[in-house]
């Protein structure tokens, strides 16, 4: 039998469509998550179903501009400030992002995203990257998304001019932890990101890292800074402690703690879409296909940014394994 308060919550989230957990709630349904592991995992998948039904969505990028940034974010292996031994480079070509996007489209992909580093872009890299996006576009039946740093007004009228759908922009940790992570710019620079691509009209994805060091109190917190700024859909990602960035020694999630994680997100977005991306094949292992039972809608497949996954066959295979309908958010 499921543990009343957990089933009870979930309840009423089936049964009221407008229902918001509150942060009490859910301050106690992770605590309960302790104990009750399977009973808030399953919950998460009753309400996952219940409002997005069998299909599940498939995003991938590509690193498009790669290191040099002048963020010194501690997770990132891209950041100036770190030691991580990667590849460098300047925004790729129009050319050479259209053939990946192409190729990800045929490996699998629904969704599709250059990601750059930095903290903006310049004119002309701007210019690229719209062009790319029209011609996507006008050419594919990929939904077209972009994560480019910070954002003016006027930036991001021209992405939904030139077919961009859906912006990314990670807030990465609750405002209460950020400085333990971020000290270069402010938490307000990216909300207010958030809220200048809400306002050109483009989707808004915007989510956050697991296991950055953050309490599940932190985890609740930024779970409601996202309710409070309407995103549309959620990426979920975990830490790789990358060699060579402040985060080296971290251990990683367990991987019930990291599908914990899922379920409580879903649980306060029960009608969001939520995505599970970075670290997820180093963190949950052979529990990769456990991601939808704990609520999850959407999976990146393919390579992240500086890092590998694993072959975008294979989870296409689990999700047609898994009985799920695979298509376009």
């Amino acid at each position: 039998m499921l543990h009343s308060i957990i089933f009870s919550i979930a309840e009423r989230i089936l049964k009221e469509p407008g229902y918001a957990v509150s942060p009490e709630e859910a301050y106690n349904l992770a605590a309960l998550s302790e104990v009750h592991p399977v009973d808030f995992i399953v919950c998460a998948h009753r309400i996952r179903t219940q409002y997005l039904g069998n299909s599940v969505f498939t995003c991938a990028i590509i690193n498009a501009k790669s290191g040099l940034c002048t963020e010194d974010c501690a997770f990132c292996a891209q950041s100036s400030h770190h030691r991580a031994q990667i590849e460098t480079y300047q925004l790729k070509s129009e050319a050479e992002l259209v053939a990946h996007a192409m190729r990800m489209r045929e490996a699998g992909a629904t969704n599709y995203s250059p990601v750059t580093s930095g903290y903006a872009l310049t004119e002309d890299e701007m210019e690229t990257v719209t062009r790319v996006a029209a011609t996507l576009q006008s050419t594919t039946d990929l939904k077209v998304c972009a994560s480019l740093g910070m954002l003016t007004e006027a930036a991001a009228k021209r992405l939904k001019a030139s077919g961009v759908s859906r912006y990314h922009h990670n807030l990465e940790t609750a405002r209460s932890h950020f400085d333990q992570i971020c000290t270069t710019h402010d938490y307000d620079e990216d909300v207010e990101t958030v809220r200048v691509a809400k306002a050109a009209g483009l989707e808004v994805c915007s989510g956050c890292i697991m296991g950055l060091g953050e309490t599940w109190e932190q985890r609740v917190e930024i779970a409601m800074t996202l309710r409070d700024l309407d995103v549309d859909s959620i990426p979920i990602n975990f830490l790789n402690p990358i060699l060579g960035t402040r985060m080296e020694k971290r251990p990683l999630l367990s991987p019930t703690e990291a599908l914990k994680c899922i379920a409580l997100f879903r649980f306060m977005h029960p009608q969001r879409d939520i995505t599970v991306c970075g670290a997820r094949e180093v963190t949950l292992k052979d529990f990769q296909s456990w991601v939808f039972l704990a609520g999850a809608n959407g999976l990146m497949i393919g390579d992240y940014l500086t890092t590998k996954g694993r072959s975008a066959a294979m989870d296409i295979e689990m999700i047609r394994a898994l009985g799920l309908s695979h298509g376009r958010r």
